[in-house]
């Protein structure tokens, strides 16, 4: 199996069977080009899953690949937790992995996460959710505004794997992303107030 990382949670995974695209979103880079896909594998809507811009290059360089994901989206096929999708020459199972809580004001979407090959690669998406079966190599969530470093180090162990490959990291420098958080879940009457670093600001 041959696996290329194009930043945070974009994977394109060689099975030798079949040529998989996971989750080209806004963090990552470089996918854009990558032909020869069977199929294209959104575990759930957030824009660093999924880009509209860089799915649309990555069909127009690959009019044969299948998209799938668990929203309605354009021209893919809706899947739901126990699909099992033929692709190529792989078999992807869809597991059921509930988006992990950011905070409780905050609406979640439906994440699933791809198995492949009865476990030969896994990709969570934005979950912790453990499969039943063994895992060989996991993509191993990182950083969040849902988790901890101690939460993907007991993840890791939980799922025991041969081999991890981190992935979800871009956000480590997205500083907004959290930044969004505290200022939708703020309580009434509470300004959260980003400074620019080196500048006074009238508080």
């Amino acid at each position: 199996m041959l696996i290329a990382h194009f930043g945070h949670s974009c994977l394109l995974v060689d099975t030798g069977a079949a040529r998989l695209l996971f989750d080209p979103g806004v963090y990552s880079s470089g996918y854009e080009q990558v032909d020869g896909l069977d199929a294209v594998l959104i575990t759930h809507e957030h824009r660093d899953h999924v880009d509209p811009a860089g799915l649309a290059a990555v069909r127009a360089a690959n009019p044969g690949a299948r998209v799938f994901a668990p929203f309605d989206l354009d021209g893919a096929q809706v899947v739901r937790p126990g699909d099992a999708l033929e692709v190529g020459g792989a078999v992807v199972g869809v597991l059921d992995a509930p988006h992990e809580v950011i905070h409780d004001r905050i609406e979640l979407p439906v994440n699933v996460g791809y198995l492949v090959d009865h476990g030969a690669f896994y990709h969570p998406g934005d979950s912790l959710a453990v499969p039943e079966q063994r895992v060989d190599v996991l993509g191993l969530p990182t950083a969040a505004p849902w988790m901890k470093v101690s939460d993907a180090a007991d993840f890791l162990a939980r799922v025991g794997p041969r081999k991890a490959v981190p992935i979800h990291e871009a956000i480590l420098a997205q500083t907004e992303i959290f930044y969004r958080v505290l200022v939708g879940t703020a309580p009434e009457g509470v300004e959260v107030v980003v400074l620019p670093r080196g500048e006074a600001v009238e508080l």
